[in-house]
């Protein structure tokens, strides 16, 4: 038997959606770089959030990445004009949906990793210098095993990226 459990705008039912206000005493909003290396398994050079600066448990993160000049790919993308590719910006994405996904509670151990991505688009590039807002929104979980979030990456509140990501549990 399937579950499946999405997260929609909440009915007069339900309760609103939590946000910093309505958190209950206790529970993080925020991680720095320490924290988040408890939560992911990734390293340098692959480590590509630097802090989460709002969190709402089973809801949403929104993380920044720091783009910088010594960073490894862009001594080859491109030496002239350095751009940060694409496929690392959907990685920073999903690196903050990881943050939503490894919180989640009544979830078995493991490791989070791509199932697939949807409609992803690129709006502005995004170079040295650019501090990259990703803003990662659980849609649904299926299973406890499946998940899928909708992705989005501005610089400067420009949109640079959009896109969905699904996540597969593997143990």
């Amino acid at each position: 038997m399937s579950t499946l459990s999405e997260v929609k705008a909440p009915t007069s039912t339900e309760q609103p959606a939590t946000n910093e206000a309505t958190t209950p005493p206790g529970i993080k909003t925020t991680f720095t770089s320490e924290e988040i290396q408890k939560l992911l398994p990734h390293r340098y050079p692959f480590l590509l959030v630097d802090k989460i600066i709002d969190y709402t448990p089973g809801k949403q993160a929104v993380g920044i990445k720091n783009v910088t000049i010594n960073e490894p790919h862009f001594t080859g993308h491109f030496p002239d004009r350095p751009l940060m590719p694409g496929v690392l910006i959907v990685e920073a994405m999903a690196q903050v949906g990881g943050i939503v996904m490894t919180q989640l509670p009544n979830l078995e151990g493991g490791l989070f990793v791509f199932a697939g991505i949807d409609k992803v688009r690129f709006r502005r590039q995004v170079v040295p210098g650019d501090q990259l807002v990703m803003t990662v929104e659980l849609l649904w979980i299926k299973q406890r095993r499946f998940g899928k979030m909708q992705a989005r990456a501005e610089v400067d509140g420009q949109l640079a990226a959009e896109g969905e990501l699904m996540f597969s549990l593997i143990n």
